[in-house]
């Protein structure tokens, strides 16, 4: 049976037609007044307006010297374990041919999307490493440009981190530009500024809407709202540990949902003392807080399919399973952006240097996708060739099941070649 130890509160609906509507403004008016329409946003929202919002060589250069070398060593590693597990992904996706009938070939192919657009997100906190999910992930699938795209920091232009992570990754152009009109300028182009074909990357609510309103006139990869995680526990789970990953993802911001699912109430009650012990001591407290208040909750359910049932039905971003039998879980769990079996396991180790992508669904669209991959930026394309001996086999079928829907045009296009080749074939 189960028990909400800590239920969110109800919360009022957001108010979306005024996003929407916000959004397809701006965007309508990049399209009309293109780079002025840009720069004036840019000022009002950022108070940014320089010459070129693209980012010069030299200030690159400035923003790797004033790294510290022990953090650009942990970009490096964190680059060299994402780019890795990115290859390996690019590897499980192959070229194929096959001869289905004598004469008949058919095949798959992989072709990178020619010009994608990363979105790194920098306004509350500078996401170096939403770079290298983005724009490493779509070098490493075999894009040719990529432009990479992050707001001012506190109108100063772009963190130092951030920048250089968006060059280490592989950037081919970095635009210092934030929100709405920064995914209509990759969208839509400008003079000096060459649209794109597809567009990755989280932001705010506002980017999401842009990209929702963009799709069609360019690819994207996923809409995501606000990070979300999910903790499973048992009796034998650290509830340290646990209220620790709780609060990690809390801290992203006011509407983070952070939910623990325990089989036992004396667990769950004692992860809830934790979080209680542990919030004062946070230095993001003010925010980790008023999320764990209005988004956290405490579910115990009585055995381990019952905690697999709610998790599946939360369908979380962030999964982790802090259990004496977390293998388990891994066969049957089936709704996440990614999973962490095990207490040795943690999200901050996905979200920053274990390799796999930070980038993932939420708001229960883990239902149906997953997070963002080198898969994302290739076109799964097939195509399909011939012998004469092979078209007589086929055409004789297709023709009949042309005629057969009415589409007479298409029947006549294979009688035509059953004519030319000179036989009946089929049956």
């Amino acid at each position: 049976m189960t028990e909400y130890v800590k239920k969110a509160p109800p919360k009022a609906a957001a108010d979306l037609a005024r996003v929407h509507d916000t959004v397809a403004g701006i965007i309508a008016d990049v399209r009309a007044r293109g780079l002025d329409a840009v720069r004036q946003y840019s000022r009002t929202f950022d108070g940014w307006d320089p010459p070129s919002f693209k980012v010069a060589p030299e200030e690159i250069e400035r923003a790797k010297a004033a790294i510290a070398p022990n953090v650009l060593s942990s970009l490096d590693f964190a680059h060299a374990q994402i780019k890795a597990f990115a290859q390996s992904q690019r590897a499980s996706l192959t070229d194929f041919e096959v001869e289905t009938l004598p004469g008949v070939f058919l095949g798959q192919k992989q072709i990178p999307v020619a010009n994608v657009g990363a979105y790194v997100p920098g306004g509350k906190y500078p996401m170096l490493m939403s770079a290298q999910m983005s724009v490493l992930t779509a070098k490493v699938a075999g894009v040719e440009r990529v432009v990479a795209c992050a707001p001012p920091y506190q109108a100063g232009g772009i963190f130092p981190e951030m920048l250089w992570s968006m060059a280490l990754a592989g950037a081919d152009e970095i635009w210092c530009l934030g929100g709405v009109q920064a995914l209509a300028l990759m969208a839509c182009g400008a003079e000096g500024y060459e649209p794109v074909d597809f567009i990755a990357g989280p932001g705010n609510m506002y980017v999401a809407e842009a990209k929702r309103q963009l799709f069609g006139e360019v690819g994207i990869d996923l809409l995501a709202g606000p990070t979300e995680i999910l903790v499973i526990v048992d009796d034998v789970a650290d509830p340290r540990i646990a209220a620790a990953d709780l609060l990690g993802q809390a801290e992203h911001g006011p509407t983070s949902p952070a939910i623990l699912v325990s089989l036992s109430r004396a667990a769950g009650l004692a992860v809830l003392a934790e979080i209680e012990r542990q919030l004062p001591e946070l230095p993001t407290r003010e925010v980790a807080e008023r999320s764990w208040a209005d988004y956290g909750e405490v579910v115990v359910v009585s055995g381990r399919e019952e905690a697999v049932a709610v998790a599946d039905t939360y369908a979380p971003e962030h999964l982790e399973v802090q259990t004496a039998d977390p293998g388990w879980y891994l066969e049957h769990l089936r709704n996440y952006g990614t999973l962490c079996v095990g207490e040795e396991a943690t999200i901050t180790f996905s979200d920053k240097a274990i390799g796999t992508n930070h980038t993932l669904p939420t708001g229960r669209a883990a239902r149906y996708t997953g997070g963002l991959w080198v898969g994302k930026f290739l076109k799964t394309v097939t195509y399909q060739r011939c012998t004469r001996e092979g078209a007589l086999v086929i055409a004789p079928h297709a023709g009949r099941l042309a005629d057969a829907e009415h589409m007479f045009g298409h029947g006549k296009t294979a009688y035509l070649r059953i004519d030319k080749y000179g036989g009946r074939g089929g049956a």
